[in-house]
């Protein structure tokens, strides 16, 4: 339980750092509303063409009589929704971590800087171009685990009165796991830390990555408000990232940044090159 506190005060304390940073949260907001507009359009077909999908994968029930006919699709329709909107916002995470990469990083390193005891933050050995494709490469790796995730749950989905009730809360701890291991992502990355490492060290603190991400999760479940918070949880997973490798800060514990000064060496974060 102490962990769950604990990782839903580092998603606190990120919309705190964030919002003490209105420049870094203004270039921050970009990406997130590029992939919104993408991923509204997904959502609006799925809710036009659900239950078309939902009939055609239950021939097995065009024979049973109404109302149950009726009850049982139409519940079966909802956990499709859930299910695909669970997964739509750990792929809108990776998809707008993406895109705004440069500038996401930034704020990580910003992070990193404010709360280290020397105003230092870590630096990736790898050029830019190198940096983007690892990020794609390891963003779609864990689509795929969350995508095979999402596949199972449905499939349960199917089963009488669990299937409505466990399975939808079982994907949002999945869901929840996933999206915080891209936004750690980024601060990791620039350590070198490699995506099955990552994941082990994850695991090795699910109850923290849980208090974390499922409720940036249930948040993220409005599209217009994964817009707001992205530059925040970013600031919060950094802050997480640290925890988890036992990084020393600024006080001598997990610093909260809206009591930690900003030290002179953080500069203000300015558009990337070529943006």
């Amino acid at each position: 339980m102490r962990d769950l506190g604990a990782g839903f005060g580092y998603l606190l304390k990120g919309q705190r750092w964030i919002a003490r940073h209105g420049r870094s949260y203004g270039f921050g907001l970009l990406p997130g509303l590029i992939t919104l507009v993408l991923y509204a359009a997904v959502l609006v077909a799925l809710a036009w063409w659900g239950e078309d999908a939902v009939a055609w994968a239950s021939p097995f029930a065009d024979g049973w009589a109404s109302p149950w006919r009726g009850i049982f699709r139409g519940l079966l329709t909802a956990v499709l929704f859930a299910l695909v909107l669970l997964l739509a916002v750990v792929t809108f995470t990776a998809a707008a971590l993406l895109v705004g990469q440069p500038f996401y990083d930034k704020i990580s390193e910003q992070v990193d800087r404010d709360v280290s005891p020397d105003g230092t933050a870590p630096q990736s050995s790898l050029p830019l171009w190198r940096e983007l494709w690892v990020s794609a490469r390891d963003s779609l790796r864990v689509l795929v685990r969350a995508a095979l995730w999402g596949v199972l749950l449905f499939a349960l989905g199917f089963l009488p009165v669990v299937g409505q009730t466990v399975v939808p809360v079982a994907g949002f701890f999945v869901t929840g796991f996933f999206l915080t291991e891209e936004l750690a992502a980024v601060a990791l990355q620039r350590r070198d830390v490699e995506l099955r490492a990552r994941l082990a060290l994850l695991r090795s603190r699910r109850t923290l990555v849980w208090g974390f991400g499922v409720p940036l999760g249930l948040a993220f479940l409005i599209p217009v408000v994964a817009v707001f918070l992205m530059p925040g949880a970013v600031a919060g997973a950094t802050l997480l990232a640290r925890d988890l490798l036992g990084e020393e800060t600024a006080d001598g514990r997990t610093a909260d940044p809206q009591t930690s000064a900003p030290r002179a060496s953080a500069a203000p974060l300015e558009p990337p090159a070529g943006m």
